[in-house]
């Protein structure tokens, strides 16, 4: 997926509340777009080096920078937890996902008990429930979700566990927004009771995937698999 607009290179400064951080561009202050709720301290040190896209401001826009991705040691990763839906509906479309080729994709944002699923797939009779988490925390080549605690990701799994018990194929694939892992796990020192949710959706039959990414500053490509270490 490619990656357009107006692309600079910034400095990060602070966040200022979950979606609005402090940057810099040519020595000026600005505010920007953080398109990830998730904490990402790891990540969102000041003085970082970040990559911004400049936006037109509008009556509905209070700030005209995007933030798109942060520079690590390990290279670039993405901070727009809205990607990874993009990237599997191009996927998806493209059948390039094996595991999910023999299904239509009949809706994004399909609303299952009291929980909206990200994607809702269709083959003759069988039906899938598909869940998409965006993961930008890895620590020494393995990653983990999530970054701070989540009670909608343990309501979207509890769910699941329900749907699967229902007939439906039930699923969650993991995307690492970035190229430097090699290893999945959930985070049981942020989120204990995610962490014990998922291992009990497994045992129940739901399916879990995780996929890393190729980020550059011109795209973000889904890559292969990786491990699951529950």
């Amino acid at each position: 997926m490619k990656i357009t607009g107006e692309l600079l290179k910034g400095v990060f400064l602070k966040r200022l509340n979950r979606f609005v951080a402090e940057v810099e561009v040519n020595n000026e202050k600005h505010l920007a777009h953080v398109a990830d709720p998730g904490r990402m301290t790891e990540l969102l040190v000041p003085k970082t080096e970040i990559l911004l896209r400049k936006i037109t401001l509008n009556e509905k826009r209070k700030t005209n920078w995007d933030m798109l991705g942060v520079y690590t040691p390990t290279g670039l990763v993405s901070v727009d937890s809205r990607l990874p839906n993009d990237l599997i509906t191009e996927a998806l479309k493209d059948s390039r996902l094996k595991e999910f080729s023999e299904y239509e994709l009949v809706r994004r944002e399909y609303t299952y008990g009291s929980s909206r699923f990200d994607f809702f797939l269709k083959s003759n009779e069988k039906q899938c429930l598909l869940e998409v988490k965006s993961c930008t925390l890895v620590k020494n080549g393995h990653a983990f979700f999530p970054d701070a605690p989540t009670i909608r990701g343990r309501r979207h799994i509890l769910e699941l566990i329900k749907a699967k018990k229902e007939g439906y194929r039930a699923c969650v694939i993991f995307v690492i927004q970035r190229g430097d892992a090699s290893a999945f796990s959930p985070n049981d020192e942020i989120d204990p009771d995610f962490a014990d949710t998922l291992r009990l959706a497994v045992s129940e039959g739901v399916e879990i995937f995780a996929y890393r990414c190729e980020v550059t500053e011109t795209s973000v490509k889904l890559k292969e698999q990786i491990n699951i270490i529950l």
